[in-house]
């Protein structure tokens, strides 16, 4: 069975942004490192805006872009992409697939059956992911940097909930940026 990861970038106070990433400093050996991270998912699984920010790689030639950025355009477009939307109606991105609704009972056939692991990127639907208790692994790459607002990493959990996790691989970079992996327990 495959395993769902959510894999996102956060600043120091929590939150992913608004959309975009200008807020996000780079550091030595990152891009590398994240693309090593999103190599083995065959498939990602996106809400529509997230979606719409990543889509900036659907285009790109991988020999046009900067040299640590061609194995992650190259990774990026080889994967399988399902985007939940009710808005979206059309996309014109390789290997991807509209859903008007995220269905649990669908994630779970879908690793079930899948021979690769999956991926989870946007907020909103890794809530929903982890309220229904799909969600395997948590790997967060902690940019040194405070934005004070924007769409928290992980919104709207049930008021009572308690999400148990174990710290499984961590690793620094320059510039401060921290990677932290963890396995979802509860």
């Amino acid at each position: 069975m495959a395993k769902l990861n959510y894999v996102t970038l956060m600043s120091l106070d929590g939150f992913i942004g608004d959309g975009h990433y200008d807020w996000s400093l780079s550091a030595k050996g990152s891009t590398e490192f994240i693309t090593d991270v999103m190599r083995p998912f065959g498939t990602y699984l996106y809400g529509r805006k997230n979606f719409e920010t990543m889509a900036y790689w659907e285009t790109k030639d991988a020999a046009a872009v900067e040299a640590d950025h061609q194995d992650f355009v190259r990774v990026w477009q080889a994967a399988a992409k399902i985007v939940y939307t009710k808005t979206l109606k059309s996309t014109a991105a390789r290997r991807t697939r509209l859903e008007p609704e995220f269905d649990p009972a669908k994630i779970r056939e879908l690793k079930a059956k899948s021979t690769q692991d999956l991926c989870i990127g946007g907020p909103t639907i890794a809530a929903e992911a982890l309220r229904n208790n799909l969600v395997d692994e948590i790997q967060l790459f902690v940019v040194p940097t405070t934005i004070g607002s924007g769409i928290p990493v992980i919104p709207v959990l049930p008021r009572d909930s308690v999400l148990r996790l174990e710290l499984i691989e961590e690793r620094r970079f320059s510039e401060g940026w921290v990677y932290l992996r963890y396995r979802v327990l509860s």
